[in-house]
């Protein structure tokens, strides 16, 4: 049976007839909503207690998680049995977290303090070459800690446009210079072009052997041996791209900031694993969100949940969420691939506060839309300039929830307007308008694991939840495909649209 067709399903479709609580009040008819709606995991407080969900409704929701088999499915990725039904493949990536499985990092870390020691002569720069979750994730990382490491400087290369890759080698000599191409099946046409590009560019920088300055990370071996590629670090064929961080796809992380820092990303993140995995549903803070996910995306039909990271650290936050949140499980089949009948994930957007506050916040304080906010902060400030800086910032993020929720009534409008009803209609804002924040105590490689970890459970938790197979994406393959017929000039059959764009740029070339 999948979820929509279970009694919990019909239940929360009744509730979400009834008119929605008000999330003040809620603070007051539930005395214990704080403790119960704000766990703390791993140094990272989760404060879901400005969301529209009272006992009630988490009581249906925890019902649904448990009529939809949630504990079951999240022992079986956790057993690395066969999640991706799809694709008849299981999902290994919380395993590599898992300190009794570690050993496959060995040739990874080696190969980072080699490169960090100089076994390869002084090496300033790595260029990275990789798209999609080859690359999202490691940038991510780097652009997180990296200021606190010592290693090569890391130049990120993942997009087909030239001018991406131009900006790159413009920076970068080729005499120091150290080339990564990470691509699961070492055939993705981005990663493989510019690989090409980049070896070529050494060569006309005068190292004699480019190749040699290469690493391959990939589950096709052979294909980068093929290339003469000696240095080869491999990762499962069950690790998927948006899930590969933890793998050998890691490496710049380890590159810059060193081994250690990146075995403590994976202390951290099993920690938040060990939390998804024991805890309580209704004290499990991946499976809280998700539940919150879920009804506000196919129960309320809000089409989008905006994440905003109130550090410059984390700035790269929301893009890797997107493509973690929207490639799993942007599905419109259940995982049997029969046709689900509701909205499924919500579109993932957003930005880095408080630049977002002078854009797009006029829109979720008094748009039409009252789609589900989450903020992420961290407590400590990652600079040592004047404390004032980060004191606003975190002031700016706890306003943001509070002005969401609070809103502004219309008597206090009028009086903010001096009794001008026009302008008091303007100021109005209806308020109840819910929000989560995610709060770390500090931003360190064990706390940025954790974080992510809990990112990917809560998504594996809402793939669940609405019965969808978050581990394929044919979607993108789709994609891949039509592009290579496009680059191979194979237009026949297209739409009139496509042949008359493909027509135009090449008499424009």
């Amino acid at each position: 049976m999948l979820p929509h067709q279970t009694p919990a399903w019909s239940a929360l479709e009744m509730l979400a007839r009834r008119p929605l609580p008000r999330i003040a009040a809620l603070f007051t008819q539930e005395p214990e909503r704080l403790s119960r709606m704000a766990p703390e995991v791993a140094g990272i407080r989760f404060d879901y207690a400005k969301l529209p969900l009272d006992r009630l409704l988490l009581s249906a929701l925890k019902d649904l998680a448990e009529q939809a088999d949630l504990a079951g499915w999240r022992a079986r990725l956790a057993e690395g049995a066969i999640v991706n039904e799809s694709e008849g493949r299981a999902a290994t990536h919380m395993r590599l977290r898992d300190p009794a499985r570690r050993g496959g990092h060995a040739a990874l870390l080696d190969l980072a303090r080699r490169v960090r020691t100089g076994a390869f002569g002084p090496v300033r720069h790595i260029i990275h070459v990789g798209i999609g979750g080859s690359a999202l994730g490691p940038n991510l990382l780097v652009d997180a800690l990296g200021d606190s490491g010592d290693g090569p400087r890391i130049h990120i290369a993942s997009n087909i446009d030239g001018m991406a890759l131009a900006r790159i080698l413009a920076e970068a000599d080729p005499a120091h210079t150290m080339i990564v191409a990470v691509s699961k099946t070492f055939t993705t046409q981005e990663t493989r072009t510019n690989l090409d590009t980049a070896l070529a560019w050494l060569k006309a920088g005068r190292v004699a052997d480019p190749i040699a300055r290469t690493i391959a990370v990939t589950a096709a071996p052979e294909r980068a041996r093929a290339l003469g590629i000696a240095e080869i670090l491999p990762f499962d064929e069950s690790v998927g791209g948006r899930y590969s961080l933890w793998s050998a796809v890691g490496l710049p992380f380890a590159l810059r900031c060193g081994p250690d820092a990146f075995e403590a990303l994976l202390d951290g993140a099993h920690a938040m694993d060990r939390h998804f995995l024991e805890a309580p549903l209704d004290a499990n803070a991946p499976v809280m969100g998700a539940m919150a996910d879920v009804w506000q995306a196919c129960f309320l039909g809000r089409p989008t949940r905006a994440i905003f990271a109130y550090d410059e650290r984390l700035r790269l936050l929301p893009s890797y969420l997107q493509q973690l949140e929207m490639e799993s499980n942007g599905k419109s089949v259940a995982h049997d691939g029969t046709p689900l009948p509701f909205p499924t994930a919500p579109i993932t957007w957003g930005g880095t506060g408080t630049d977002a506050q002078h854009a797009v916040f006029q829109l979720l304080h008094q748009g039409s839309h009252a789609d589900p906010v989450e903020f992420v902060a961290v407590a400590t400030a990652g600079h040592r300039l004047d404390a004032v800086h980060h004191r606003l910032l975190l002031a700016n993020c706890f306003a943001q929830g509070a002005a969401l929720l609070r809103g502004r009534t219309p008597d206090e409008a009028l009086a903010e307007a001096g009794g001008d009803e026009a302008l008091a209609r303007a100021k109005s804002f209806p308020g109840n308008r819910g929000s989560a924040t995610i709060l770390l105590d500090r931003l360190t490689p064990e706390r940025l694991g954790a974080l992510l970890a809990y990112y990917e459970a809560r998504t594996f938790s809402a793939a669940v939840l609405m019965g969808v197979n978050p581990f394929d994406q044919w979607g993108v393959e789709l994609g891949k495909q039509v592009a290579g017929r496009l680059a191979a000039g194979e237009g026949d059959g297209f739409d009139p649209s496509t042949e008359a764009l493909m027509a135009t740029v090449a008499r424009q070339c």
